[in-house]
């Protein structure tokens, strides 16, 4: 910074001498240069006179050279000093006032000038930084410190572009940061520096695993599959193969590779809890499941008698641990007691589909005023949390008021 600085005021000084050299330089006076001419053409005159006379043509030399002295004399006065004119150096004084200002303010407004502080700080704070997230029992980092991190790691890499520790952090940053294209960079460069180094396979896998573009996401599967070859038991390798697989819609070998992980995990391991849902999720994708849930919605009489026109009765479906809905449907109020069905049509979100669900809950509400959200007054009934198959056949009864 301090270089860019003495850069910028040498340029300064430099154009402010030019200015002041330019400005205070005598200028020709343009009188001046008329008497230079009238004395020119005199001194050619008497020279043509000389010729004329050698020849004959003029008589009256003395009284011709009389006549145009005194025409130089009324041309050029006699006592009158011709001087040019000098512009002061105070003059200019404003001038390179304005000169300074202008430059400055124009490189603080277009100079970018507060992200090379960043950068600069970023450059002094990575040391500490890099010593905290290194150790375990320090205070985790905040997402703006892991960005610092990240652009101090970047600037030392610059000089020290062989370094792959450096390398693999700033690629786990910048997956943190949700920042794909400079995980992927960093996790290329690493193998490039290690490329038998296992770990960085997996991490480089994983990100382009998740990118937009498909052959990224096919050169992942070929990496992961080489890999699997030689590892067949590593969960770590089996999790990313099954998620890049059904990033490619392959779901029948993202099935195939949960289900060699349940066989691999104890059956108390809280894992195999997400790989179920992962499964259901895969194969409600695949189309294989047709899952269905049934429902009857009873009345009591109480509530019955305080139906209104224009109520609306919300349905709402969860996996009983999880207070937001995998399911959810909107009804006008009719007659009960009320058939419906619900499904994967039904779902709330494509990542959370009814069919993925090995348990439910169901719980149905009658607006009277047709809100989403509840109100004082409303009649609701909830089911137990059931065990689900995609066959099954609730029953509610709406028997409880909103307080």
């Amino acid at each position: 910074m301090s270089g860019l600085w003495l850069t910028l005021l040498v340029l300064l000084i430099a154009a402010s001498a030019v200015l002041l050299l330019a400005g205070g330089r005598r200028q020709r006076s343009v009188a001046e240069d008329r008497d230079k001419l009238n004395t020119t053409f005199y001194h050619q005159r008497l020279w043509e006179l000389e010729e004329d006379e050698a020849q004959g043509v003029v008589g009256e030399r003395a009284e011709m050279i009389r006549e145009l002295q005194q025409t130089l004399l009324m041309d050029i006065p006699a006592g009158v000093k011709r001087d040019g004119r000098s512009i002061g150096g105070w003059v200019l004084i404003p001038g390179v006032v304005i000169l300074f200002a202008l430059s400055i303010g124009l490189y603080f407004k277009t100079g970018s000038y507060n992200k090379v502080v960043d950068w600069q700080r970023a450059t002094s704070e990575l040391p500490a930084l890099r010593a905290q997230v290194m150790n375990p029992r320090a205070k985790p980092l905040t997402m703006e410190q892991l960005a610092r991190l990240g652009l101090g790691l970047r600037t030392s890499l610059q000089r020290d572009p062989d370094n792959i520790s450096d390398w693999l952090m700033l690629g786990r940053i910048g997956m943190v940061l949700n920042n794909g294209a400079t995980a992927m960079q960093a996790f290329r460069h690493a193998l490039l520096l290690a490329p038998g180094n296992e770990e960085i396979k997996l991490s480089y896998a994983d990100v382009m695993s998740r990118s937009q573009d498909p052959e990224d996401v096919r050169e992942a599967g070929v990496m992961l599959a080489e890999m699997s070859q030689q590892d067949s038991g590593n969960l770590h390798i089996l999790s990313l193969q099954a998620f890049n697989a059904y990033a490619q819609q392959h779901y029948d070998r993202a099935i195939y590779v949960w289900q060699k992980m349940l066989t691999l995990l104890p059956a108390d391991d809280r894992r195999r809890e997400m790989i179920e849902r992962s499964i259901g999720q895969a194969e409600a994708q695949s189309g294989k499941l047709t899952s269905r849930l049934a429902l009857t919605v009873s009345i009591v009489p109480e509530a019955e008698k305080m139906l209104q026109n224009g109520g609306v009765l919300y349905i709402s479906v969860s996996d009983g641990v999880s207070p937001v809905p995998v399911a959810v449907k909107k009804m006008p109020l009719s007659h009960f007691p009320l058939s419906l069905t619900l499904d994967d049509s039904n779902a709330m979100m494509p990542e959370r589909l009814l069919s993925a669900q090995r348990q439910v809950q169901v719980r149905v509400r009658i607006s009277r005023d047709g809100s989403a959200s509840p109100q004082s007054g409303d009649w609701f009934g909830s089911s137990a949390v059931m065990p689900f198959d995609g066959h099954q056949q609730l029953a509610v009864e709406t028997d409880r008021q909103q307080p």
